[in-house]
């Protein structure tokens, strides 16, 4: 039997995931949380075989990617995220907290279930978008923003100047230009606001 604990902030979901998983063959629901934070001290004095999770929990909430982080550090159970956010650094943060899967919330049953299965197992278990994802960024790295080159991207995004941006980040400004410029050529942006709009869309961001 898989003891299965949920977490999500949004009750009718929460309800709907719970009724979903319990009709799996030899799949329990043992715990309903609304918050990370529940589920957290929750664990703190039970135990159970897979966390589905999902990756926000509103403002000042502790998200996904973190309880993740705390759930792996504490040599806890597999974490399932089910989620409705597809951007690369939702899943990269996710997958670096120790996430053993990573599901949209639109995915068919039976991939829940598979999933369900192999997270609990210790086995990953990606959906289709999220595998497509990470391949493409391992195939076309020229097209992956560095950190830095993310950083100074946001705060451009923000309203900052390029002197802005340079007295931000203690960096020279013809070193801020050479970062945007890196930018723009990799999002195959001809401007700033193209830049920063493509970067939105992909979620870079987030």
């Amino acid at each position: 039997m898989i003891r299965v604990a949920l977490a999500d902030d949004h009750p009718v979901v929460r309800a709907g995931l719970a009724s979903l998983v319990e009709t799996m063959p030899d799949v329990a629901v043992v715990a309903q949380h609304g918050s990370a934070e529940d589920l957290l001290a929750w664990l703190e004095d039970h135990s159970c075989d897979l966390v589905l999770l999902d990756l926000q929990f509103g403002e000042g909430r502790l998200n996904g990617a973190e309880a993740t982080r705390r759930i792996s550090a504490a040599s806890g159970p597999s974490v399932l995220i089910l989620t409705t956010y597809a951007t690369d650094a939702a899943i990269l943060a996710a997958l670096d907290a120790g996430a053993r899967g990573y599901l949209l919330k639109d995915a068919p049953t039976e991939e829940l279930e598979r999933a369900i299965r192999a997270a609990a197992a210790g086995q990953p278990a990606l959906s289709a978008a999220v595998q497509q994802r990470l391949v493409r960024r391992v195939l076309d790295p020229a097209t992956t923003l560095t950190p830095r080159e993310t950083e100074v991207l946001r705060l451009a995004a923000d309203g900052l100047s390029n002197d802005e941006i340079a007295a931000s980040l203690y960096l020279s400004r013809a070193t801020v230009k050479t970062h945007l410029a890196h930018a723009y050529a990799k999002l195959g942006a001809a401007s700033r606001t193209a830049a920063i709009a493509t970067a939105r869309e992909r979620g870079l961001f987030s």
